[in-house]
């Protein structure tokens, strides 16, 4: 087993709130990471039982007395009627660490946690596991930012080098704990059951997608998609639905962790929300998967071969964050001449530009657009190459070229 670097945060957590709930896709390792960190050893109950989950909607009351705090409750957005009995027992009690929920269904869950839970839980989100994870560096790892601090952490790592085809490999297989732990598990046959599993629970059972085939057929258009602006129209035209259902099914992927969708930069944060976003997957194994690439090897020389490793560092970097119970604030930047930049980062009012690149000869002329920042209301703190050179090296004043296999 992994360890994962938000045990720390929930440990924390949990000493502060008496409700942690912690969300992610299915399969990321949820329920084995929080029964890591219940020492002593709490009551474990899932709502994927059927008849937990009818208890838990008609009885909310004799659910808990069968299954006291302390107490682990998995998938409870099968269940949202426990809500309302989680507040009277917190506000009854008055203790910390009480309730640790589990859901693979944001949506759902954050609607039930608005309306009864508000102010009495930490809601920390988990994706698979990161590269410093996989290294044995899960206690080490701090949120990403391109300043000689983190370099500086990341170099006393020492971090093994990651080749083009071990990269791949990587980036083909994906990050679920499951297929790091069992190297015999097929790589096929376990998203053929995840794609199954989660057609048939997250999205039939609890969003009343009527046709599974057609949805299916939309969660491979998206992910042909991946680092693209994403076209409304051309999704709808592609899988022969209308933009309105194209809307209510992203947002289904979005809620239960199998896209992210990184939000243009603009100065007038009004502004922002109407721009397009850019369209990523958080798990880059499930992209490859849906698009069909046979191999490491094809997926490395295929059309998708940028793209996907530009998905890949964005994760890596969000997960950086996240795992350390922070948000990020990340965006991408483009501006009526085309000009682009991959990333932003912004933090106490500074914003640190980064580009993904899959080169190991890199330039100056990569990062030409990070001047375009020079003309923003905002400080400009160093920036970033991040590309398959083995070893970082500054490119300029402003930008260190960083090695991937330092994410």
């Amino acid at each position: 087993m992994y360890q994962r670097t938000l045990q720390t945060t929930i440990q924390q957590a949990s000493s502060v709130f008496p409700v942690l709930l912690l969300t992610g896709a299915r399969q990321v390792g949820k329920t084995t990471l929080l029964e890591a960190c219940a020492k002593p050893e709490r009551h474990y109950v899932t709502l994927d039982d059927p008849q937990e989950a009818e208890l838990a909607r008609t009885d909310p009351a004799l659910f808990f007395q069968r299954h006291p705090p302390p107490v682990i409750v998995d998938e409870i957005q099968y269940a949202p009627e426990l809500f309302r009995a989680i507040k009277l027992m917190v506000d009854r009690e008055k203790k910390t660490g009480l309730f640790w929920l589990t859901g693979s269904q944001k949506f759902h869950l954050m609607q039930g946690i608005t309306e009864t839970l508000a102010g009495r839980v930490a809601v920390l989100d988990l994706l698979g596991l990161s590269q410093a994870e996989l290294n044995q560096h899960a206690m080490d790892s701090l949120p990403f930012l391109p300043t000689t601090a983190w370099l500086n952490q990341v170099r006393a790592q020492k971090p093994p080098n990651l080749n083009l085809i071990e990269l791949y490999k990587r980036i083909w297989l994906g990050s679920f704990p499951r297929l790091a732990l069992e190297p015999i598990m097929s790589r096929d046959l376990f998203y053929s059951g995840y794609v199954q599993t989660y057609l048939q629970r997250d999205v039939r059972d609890l969003t009343r997608v009527g046709d599974e085939r057609l949805f299916l057929q939309f969660l491979r258009a998206c992910a042909a998609r991946v680092g693209q602006l994403l076209n409304y129209a051309d999704l709808a035209r592609d899988v022969d639905i209308d933009p309105k259902t194209v809307k209510a099914w992203l947002s289904i992927l979005e809620t239960s962790g199998i896209i992210y969708l990184l939000q243009p930069y603009h100065t007038n944060v009004t502004k922002r929300l109407l721009k397009t976003p850019k369209l990523y997957f958080l798990d880059t194994g499930l992209c490859a998967y849906l698009t069909q690439w046979s191999s490491p090897e094809t997926l490395e020389a295929g059309a998708m071969s940028g793209a996907i490793l530009e998905n890949w560092m964005l994760i890596e970097i969000l997960k950086s964050w996240w795992h350390n119970g922070k948000t990020p604030y990340v965006y991408f930047y483009r501006d009526k001449e085309q000009r682009e930049i991959d990333l932003l980062l912004e933090r106490d009012n500074t914003l640190y530009p980064v580009e993904f690149k899959k080169t190991a000869s890199p330039n100056l002329s990569m990062v030409k657009n990070f001047r375009v920042l020079a003309s923003l209301d905002k400080q400009v703190g160093h920036g970033a190459l991040i590309c398959l050179r083995e070893a970082d090296i500054p490119l300029s004043v402003e930008v260190d070229v960083i090695p991937v296999s330092y994410l």
